[in-house]
């Protein structure tokens, strides 16, 4: 009988390891957190944004965080560089720092390569929790080109303001979004998001690059097609005479990747009949400009 109970016993306790060494591998595109609780963890990048049905992710150096729901160790961490890159295969492992409570794992990767020709490529990134257990996985896509913006037309207008009015038109030949380069904006992987114009009365790059170092003098955002003015450009704000300012035509797509554009741009306040602008090309945090003057004649 006591021997009985022994084998009772042992087989009880080979279930539950059993149960707990077999994790629940959620559907592609699902997260975790419904209904019950699965050993499956949530798993989070620092610029992924869900556009639709997938999971987009910036190119460059990201922080994966990956949460459980209760105490795990140990973890693994993988990440594809295709679909098919089990951690088996040729799948990169990340370095996981755990906090105290073995809950928490942080791990940075530098995901994408845009001079591979590998912009909005998809893979998966796996979790893997012990060696008899199946991985969990989570699909994600790497966006690592730029969005784009076509020609940018700047106009002068009205100088009954004691100064001048410039205005920012982008021209529309499609609808936004496309994937056709010879359109006014557009984004070939997450997706077009909006574009900035800021105006500035010094050089906001002479000093550093990508983040200005001056502050605006008069900013304007937008979705799509670029339609904005400037409040009046007055002698206290831009000097006397001639007047020069840059401007700053900034592109974003849905993860954050920037296409910015830098010109000066001068007018005469006292007839407003004239502007001129100097594309700024020289910087390596600045894209090719594509900013034009219009036509007043």
């Amino acid at each position: 009988m006591k021997k009985l109970l022994l084998v009772l016993l042992v087989v009880t306790l080979a279930s539950f390891l059993l149960v707990g060494c077999t994790p629940t591998t959620p559907a592609e595109g699902e997260g975790e957190g419904e209904g019950e609780v699965s050993i499956c963890p949530t798993v989070s990048v620092t610029s992924q944004q869900a556009v639709g049905t997938k999971t987009y992710i910036k190119g460059g150096k990201q922080t994966i965080t990956v949460t459980f729901a209760v105490p795990t160790e140990p973890v693994a961490v993988y990440v594809g560089a295709g679909l098919k890159s089990a951690p088996s295969s040729d799948a990169e492992e990340v370095v996981m720092y755990a906090d105290a409570d073995k809950k928490v794992y942080t791990g940075d990767f530098v995901f994408g390569h845009a001079d591979d020709g590998d912009d909005c490529g998809e893979a998966y990134i796996y979790v893997d929790t012990c060696l008899e257990c199946d991985y969990c996985k989570y699909p994600y896509t790497v966006d690592t080109g730029k969005p784009f913006i076509g020609t940018v037309e700047v106009c002068v207008e009205g100088c009954s303001c004691d100064g001048c009015i410039l205005t920012f038109t982008s021209k529309k030949t499609a609808d936004c979004d496309s994937c056709d380069p010879t359109v006014y904006c557009g984004d070939c992987c997450s997706g077009f998001a909006s574009w900035s114009v800021q105006i500035y009365n010094k050089d906001p790059f002479d000093e550093c690059c990508d983040t200005p170092c001056a502050e605006p003098i008069d900013e304007g955002t937008g979705e799509c097609q670029v339609d904005w003015e400037t409040a009046c450009l007055l002698e206290s704000t831009v000097g006397s005479g001639t007047r020069t300012v840059y401007a700053l035509v900034t592109a974003f797509d849905m993860v954050g990747n920037k296409y910015k554009q830098l010109a000066t741009i001068t007018i005469n306040p006292d007839s407003c009949d004239s502007i001129t602008v100097v594309e700024i090309p020289a910087y390596d945090c600045v894209d090719t400009p594509d900013i034009v003057a219009c036509d007043l004649n």
